[in-house]
Order: structure tokens, then sequence, then C-alpha cells
């Protein structure tokens, strides 16, 4: 089985800020992850990515607030999903004002 793109999807948010979110079935998991699939979600404002979620090969599964990098533990893509838009919206509320 090769790789298939399960989808790749960029939303704006507003003038200033959008996500894009890539995932992939893969035939073996990515190294330093333990399922099968290839991601990377991005919350982008004013061009700086300010959120990420990705599984980079030796890595495994993280996301990225900022500057701080920390572990995240996958269980499901509806999951993960969730996760990141909690973490677009607690960003946003956040940041409203600022």
């Amino acid at each position: 089985m090769k790789a298939e793109l399960l989808f790749r999807r960029r939303t704006v948010v507003d003038e200033a800020a959008f996500t894009e979110l890539v995932l992939w079935r893969v035939p073996s998991p990515v190294r330093g992850s333990g399922h099968a699939y290839k991601y990377s979600l991005a919350f982008v404002v004013r061009g700086v990515c300010v959120l990420r979620y990705d599984n980079e090969a030796g890595k495994g599964d993280h996301k990225h607030i900022g500057e701080i990098e920390t572990e995240y533990a996958f269980t499901d893509v509806d999951t993960l999903l969730a996760d990141f838009k909690a973490d677009v919206v607690r960003w946003l509320d956040e940041h409203r004002d600022a």
C-alpha cells in the first residue's frame, strides 16, 4: 500500500489567520509514532505559525504552541482534530485583544 492522502484543507479563520490541515494514511507508522497516520495541522496568524501538531519522523507525535514543543498523546484522528480545534479556540480567546 502506498501512502494515501486523506485530506488537505486550508480554512480562513479571519483576515489575518488560517488553519492548514494535512493527513495521510501510511503503510507503516512514521518513526516515533505507533499508528498509521502522518499529519501536520497548523494555525498561522499574520504569517507566523503559532500552533502546530505533527509527527515528524523521529520525533513522534507532538505539538508546538509558540516556541514550546510538548509530546502529544495520539489516540485517533477525531480526537486529534478536536484537540487541535480546542487549542486554536483557546489561542484566539487568549490573544483576541492582544
